[in-house]
């Protein structure tokens, strides 16, 4: 066996497969004198390294359970000029995060409120946050099904822990005392940590939706006060995504 045949067996070995993958190109670049030996040792830890770092972003962006691969670049800023590029661009840059800020998008059907949410779960797995996206009912159906198997604390643990909480459609109907006071331990048990929420109508009108008042305001104070808050106006994208009906007269 050779001394290459050996490193490679030592590195398969050691399950340093970013180093086993660029092995061949680092040698060669040795052999031509491009990288001496410090620089060849030194590149293929680099090499490790990245295959790691790419490894943990796709594990975290499999983990979140996105609807769709997206960021921010992907969004026709254009298409509704009202939309609030700048304050969306600033979130961007995840020092809500760091703080434990939530923020709260809302605004009418089809602007745009559940991508701008993943783009930003996703520049925040880049990041190296945990995240989690789910729909409003399927959460509280989660949790819902822990009360009837006894599992409730250890889902509430689970929701609990990563960086970012994403709930589209949050506040899309009344809520019943059931989930409302799951509501209030999800985010009472997530102080300090981050959630996106998306919703059709503005936090000023989730008052109603809630049958007990104090545990609305309970839920409300610590939950909206201190959100970033934008709303979103505009035409909805999904018209122009609706195939076009066959138009009679052709046919003829």
């Amino acid at each position: 066996m050779t001394r290459a045949h050996q490193l490679e067996a030592s590195l398969r070995a050691l399950r340093l497969s970013g180093m086993l993958d660029t092995l061949e190109v680092r040698l060669a670049q040795a052999r031509s004198g491009e990288l001496g030996h410090l620089e060849f040792l030194a590149m293929l830890c680099e090499d490790e390294i990245a295959r790691r770092d790419t490894a943990a972003i796709d594990r975290r962006l499999k983990a979140a359970h996105f609807e769709t691969t997206t960021n921010l670049e992907d969004y026709d800023f254009a298409f509704n000029p009202k939309v609030p590029v700048a304050a969306i661009r600033d979130l961007a840059t995840l020092r809500f995060v760091e703080v434990g800020e939530s923020v709260i998008l809302h605004g009418p059907v089809g602007v745009g409120k559940t991508m701008i949410a993943q783009a930003l779960g996703h520049a925040a797995c880049r990041r190296g946050y945990t995240v989690a996206f789910t729909k409003t009912s399927r959460l509280l159906a989660d949790l819902a099904g822990g009360h009837a198997d006894r599992t409730w604390a250890n889902r509430l643990r689970r929701w609990s822990r990563p960086d970012i909480v994403i709930l589209d459609d949050f506040a899309m109907r009344d809520f019943t005392a059931a989930q409302a006071d799951d509501l209030y331990e999800i985010i009472t048990e997530r102080a300090g940590r981050s959630l996106i929420l998306t919703a059709n109508r503005a936090a000023s009108d989730w008052y109603s939706l809630f049958p007990n008042p104090v545990v609305a305001e309970s839920i409300l104070d610590r939950l909206v006060n201190g959100a970033h808050h934008l709303a979103m106006q505009g035409r909805s994208y999904r018209p122009n995504k609706r195939p076009r009906r066959p138009d009679p007269a052709a046919g003829r």
